[in-house]
Parts: C-alpha cells; sequence; structure tokens
C-alpha cells in the first residue's frame, strides 16, 4: 500500500532533480522544517540554506517552516542579523568589526542591543511565491499564499493572500466561519495514512466532507 511520498526523499520526484523536500538538505540548527515541504529551483535547489540571510548564532533566532508548504525559487528569508540600530546618530555597525570599537557592546546583550523580532515562522500548507522576501520575525499562518516577488514585512493571516511591497493583504482564500473550520481539521497533522485515504477532499472546495472524515 502506497501511502503518498517517502517525507525522507530528498528528489521526491522521478527523474526530476530541481526539487527537493527541503528538511533533507538543512544544515542548520536555527532551521525547522516540517515533512512534505518543498523546494523547487532551477538553479540550485540544494543552496536553499544561502537564501536564509544574516542568520548568526549567537543572536538564537530560528527559522521554523512547517508541513506541505511549497516555496519557489529565490525566496529569501531575512533574518534578524540584518537590523541595525536606528536610534543613535549613526547607524553603522562598528562594534563588528573590533581593534577597539567592540567596547560598545561591553556588558550588553545583543539581543537588545540590536533590534530582535523573534523567530520567523510559517505554518502549514503556505505557498510562498517567486523571488519572495521574508523580514525578521513574520509570522505566516497557515494556508496562507505570499504572491510572486512580495516583501513581506508585517504577520499574515490564516488563508490569507498577500502581495506587492510591502505585502498587503489581498483577501481571504476563505470566509472566516470556513476558515475556522479548516484549522480545526488541521489536515496536515494526520497520519500519512488517513491524508491519501482522503486527498481527493483535501483537493477539493468540500468542507463538509472533509470535517466528516475526522
Amino acid at each position: 500500500m502506497l501511502y503518498g511520498p517517502d517525507p525522507d526523499a530528498l528528489y521526491p520526484m522521478k527523474d526530476y532533480r530541481k526539487l527537493i523536500f527541503l528538511k533533507n538538505i538543512i544544515t542548520r540548527k536555527n532551521i525547522e522544517v516540517g515533512d512534505y515541504t518543498y523546494y523547487d529551483d532551477l538553479d540550485d535547489p540544494l543552496g536553499f540554506e544561502n537564501n536564509v540571510l544574516y542568520h548568526f548564532d549567537m543572536l538564537g533566532d530560528k527559522l521554523i517552516i512547517g508541513k506541505f508548504c511549497a516555496i519557489a525559487a529565490g525566496v529569501k528569508f531575512i533574518m534578524n542579523g540584518a537590523n541595525h540600530q536606528i536610534e543613535p546618530i549613526s547607524t553603522y555597525p562598528f562594534a563588528i568589526f573590533a581593534n577597539g570599537w567592540e567596547k560598545i557592546n561591553e556588558g550588553v546583550d545583543l539581543t537588545q542591543k540590536y533590534p530582535h523580532k523573534g523567530d520567523t515562522v510559517i505554518g502549514n500548507d503556505v505557498w510562498i511565491g517567486f523571488e519572495s522576501i521574508i523580514m525578521p520575525g513574520i509570522k505566516i499562518g497557515h494556508g496562507a499564499v505570499i504572491a510572486t516577488k512580495s516583501v513581506v514585512t508585517k504577520d499574515v493571516p490564516d488563508f490569507a493572500i498577500v502581495g506587492g511591497n510591502p505585502a498587503k493583504v489581498i483577501r481571504k482564500r476563505f470566509d472566516d466561519e470556513i476558515i475556522a473550520r479548516l484549522l480545526n481539521i488541521a489536515w496536515w497533522d494526520w497520519p500519512a495514512d488517513k491524508i491519501t485515504e482522503h486527498l481527493m477532499l483535501i483537493n477539493s472546495t468540500d468542507v463538509d466532507a472533509l470535517e466528516r472524515a475526522i
């Protein structure tokens, strides 16, 4: 009995090597990716971590991506290490160059010294379009869609479609009542055999029937 592709397979599609199940190439301890989330890149799908920028261990921030997400080529995640202080006269990061300049950080918690917006968290079943940019500390809800080349500077609600620079909500995929029901169903947390059994419903518009499948 087949219950879908093996989530531990690097290349889940036969004879196609531009799409990978992302969790299987992650090496950084501060990046977490759920099962079946894929990254599709015609140039270098194995280079995904190069798109997670300014991600320094000393700051401790995490990039957390849920299950069943679809991430297009060129998507970039800007992490908290990119932030500069804007309150002082100069925004220049003197301390990183040492040689006497590091003294401005003596006895200072770096997460306090520099703006720190927390972990970046992508929910389950999120589609992030080509060359979008996700800024530090952003939370993207389950089922959301990020349009091509969007710059996401604010949290994205569950099942919202956003686009633009800065990205704004274009519309919700469903009304609030349906969204609440879908979040309760949370099909992405089902075991693979149950997902396979009800795949036609998950890929339909019949929320009532999917609800009954619980």
